[in-house]
């Protein structure tokens, strides 16, 4: 009982890391499951919904058997983890990114670049495919965090579909969904419905994410299965390439190369303890282990 009971808050306290990191514009909450060990397990988690089990015991009218299936105590503590964060969080972190972006974006460099090198690790061979894998995704997230956010409706249907589209960046490392909502031209106006607790339009965004999210885990889940080391390697390329988004030093969003002075190297021991952060929570779970 006991050892269930700090599982579960294990799994709240990952939960509230994805969810602070889905926040952040150029920060995917897929990174921070990677880093935080439940990658895998959240994609099979999440799988079940659109598996033929479950769905073969609804259409013959077995709705008990049928949500028996699904590991809830797994998924609400990580879901309940994830929605703490948006509503304690977006606010405080709509702020720091106002007034203090430099800190908050060389915290989470910090972050995902310690995380490549731990992702980087679960390849279990560097072949050549795997690299080619690694260069592609580094390429595409590249390429995708350089595009310029447009101006777009908010009609249901158009919520709907940016729902889908985040939580599916959101649950790959190295593309973030929040940034993704940027590029959309919905970024502040969800922001701003949940801190104005706009249910309507909240609604809306999860129906899309809902449907987005148990959709694109079956194509994760399949690829993990049947091509572990290249899908990994794809994931890793794809949380380098995001890095051209979370450099701090930029000058009308055109990334520099800063001068050496104090300022900087008060950014730097940021991103160390970025770095840090990563390697202690490596080192717990390995411990553990």
């Amino acid at each position: 009982m006991i050892q269930n009971t700090k599982r579960y808050i294990g799994l709240v306290l990952r939960g509230f890391c994805m969810g602070a990191a889905d926040i952040v514009p150029g920060v995917s909450g897929g990174t921070m499951a990677f880093i935080l060990g439940i990658y895998e397990e959240l994609i099979d988690a999440i799988r079940m919904f659109g598996r033929k089990e479950m769905w073969h015991e609804i259409l013959r009218g077995k709705l008990c058997a049928a949500m028996r299936l699904p590991r809830w105590g797994f998924l609400i503590s990580v879901g309940g983890g994830i929605l703490m964060a948006a509503a304690i969080l977006a606010a405080p972190l709509e702020h720091a990114l106002e007034t203090s972006p430099q800190i908050v974006w060389s915290f989470f460099f910090g972050l995902v670049t310690a995380s490549v090198f731990l992702v980087a690790k679960r390849v279990r061979s560097w072949t050549v495919v795997n690299i080619l894998m690694l260069l592609l995704g580094g390429v595409v997230a590249y390429a995708i965090v350089g595009l310029v956010p447009v101006s777009t409706p908010n009609e249901p249907w158009f919520l709907i579909l940016c729902g889908a589209i985040a939580i599916c960046a959101m649950i790959l490392p190295g593309i973030s969904g929040a940034f993704l909502l940027v590029i959309l031209g919905k970024y502040e106006f969800i922001l701003s419905a949940v801190n104005d607790r706009d249910i309507i339009s909240i609604a809306y965004i999860g129906i899309g994410a809902v449907v987005g999210l148990v959709l694109f885990s079956q194509i994760l889940g399949w690829l993990f299965a049947k091509y572990h080391d290249r899908t990994v390697a794809l994931l890793t390329g794809l949380m380098i390439g995001s890095l051209r988004k979370i450099w701090p030093w930029k000058i009308e969003e055109i990334n520099i190369v800063p001068t050496l002075d104090s300022a900087a190297w008060e950014l730097i021991g940021i991103m160390a303890v970025g770095c840090i952060v990563v390697i202690a929570i490596e080192f717990i779970a390995h411990k553990k282990k």
